[in-house]
């Protein structure tokens, strides 16, 4: 059995504890869901169970396919084992699709299919509503290398293949995500969570939004539409 210590942070989703081992932490997934920078939030049944489970799900998916990540396996219905990492304070977004934000500070037409994947650096800073940032901001203040900037290109980019073709062969487009990164015994590993909460995902036939745009655009069948892919996906829920 795991001990679950010291609350060490509580984000809007998710709250992380130390345990017996000091490598080690219980990453605990909460009903809690928020959008805008948290100025819209509620608790929806069963998301947390959903989430912890699909997460666990992607994870092992990208580790058997040569991708490291901090997690390590599933302790309860809501609760996750991972390693401790040294998070890096920036969010690493890939658009295969023009929508949301993007669309917003761009002016472009929403749906356009990008040839080849976008990607965006913005800091993890909700007060500052987590801006736009590009390589240098990085490594002007520190919160990055040179090195670390590709390193987390090349796996960002590694897990999009990965992931658009598994949801592709159970009807579904990955739009767009966000993943972070944090160091571990010099080396830089994919954490935080892969979630609908943090990415968007259509059904391929019909187009309809599969993620936290349910919440987002008040269309109702959150937790639903997140059960819909978890489904399709073969994850047992």
């Amino acid at each position: 059995m795991i001990e679950k210590l010291n609350l060490i942070s509580e984000g809007k989703a998710k709250s992380l504890y130390e345990t017996s081992e000091a490598s080690e932490l219980l990453m605990v997934y909460r009903d809690d869901t928020s959008a805008f920078d948290g100025k819209k939030k509620e608790a929806l049944k069963g998301k947390g169970e959903i989430n912890n489970k699909f997460n666990a799900f992607i994870m092992e998916h990208l580790s058997n396919n040569g991708v490291e990540t901090h997690f390590l396996k599933l302790v309860e219905k809501n609760e996750s084992l991972v390693k401790r990492l040294d998070m890096l304070p920036v969010e690493c977004v890939v658009r295969n699709i023009a929508t949301g934000s993007l669309c917003r500070r761009l002016g472009v037409e929403e749906g356009i299919k990008f040839e080849d994947p976008l990607f965006e650096f913005f800091l993890k800073d909700d007060d500052l509503g987590d801006p736009l940032i590009n390589d240098n901001h990085i490594t002007a203040f520190g919160w990055g290398t040179e090195e670390e900037i590709a390193t987390m290109k090349e796996i960002t980019f590694r897990i999009n293949h990965l992931l658009c073709e598994l949801f592709k062969e159970v009807g579904l487009i990955l739009v767009d995500y966000k993943v972070e990164y944090g160091r571990s015994n010099g080396s830089l590993i994919l954490g935080d969570e892969f979630t609908p909460d943090g990415c968007r995902i259509w059904d391929a036939e019909t187009g309809e939004s599969l993620d936290k745009d349910r919440f987002r655009k008040d269309l109702g069948d959150v937790v639903e539409s997140y059960q819909i892919v978890a489904h399709k996906l073969g994850i047992s829920l």
